[in-house]
């Protein structure tokens, strides 16, 4: 976990890697709540038994569930000291070059791609690679934009 005492000394840390976090476990439980909840049901993430004879030998994760798990991820990368607000701002060029396995555990490591000053504290950029412990290929890469907000918004 890297502390950064202000967003001041995040900005002058662009360019360095953060991580590999520690790992988080993708199990089935947590895969049928995220199909029940985004009623994607297909059966190559919820049906193990018929999995079993599917392209992965098993259930996966859904690759929406694999990128909604990236803050958790990133908690356990790093913190920065004096932000009072953090702000999903978006995501670009999000890609699944590899599947989850249902049972595995993924974590994250992270580059600082940017961080620019915005009203109120600074929006950064993150080049993301997240990797399960079941295959040597990553299972999603992202840049994540997020805003984190120094002073309170009016």
């Amino acid at each position: 976990m890297r502390i950064f005492a202000s967003v001041d000394d995040l900005a002058g840390a662009v360019g360095e890697s953060l991580g590999p976090g520690d790992w988080f476990p993708v199990d089935q439980a947590r895969v049928d709540q995220f199909a029940e909840a985004t009623d994607d049901h297909q059966w190559i993430h919820t049906d193990p038994h018929r999995a079993v004879d599917g392209p992965y030998g098993g259930t996966v994760a859904h690759g929406f569930l694999t990128v909604s798990l990236i803050p958790a991820l990133m908690r356990r990368l790093y913190r920065v000291d004096g932000v009072r607000t953090r702000i999903n701002y978006g995501l670009d060029r999000v890609r699944f070059p590899a599947p989850v396995h249902t049972g595995s555990a993924v974590r994250a490591e992270a580059a600082i791609a940017s961080v620019e000053p915005v009203v109120g504290g600074v929006q950064t950029v993150m080049s993301v690679t997240v990797t399960a412990d079941t295959g040597d290929r990553p299972v999603c890469v992202a840049e994540t934009v997020s805003r984190l907000l120094v002073a309170a918004q009016r």
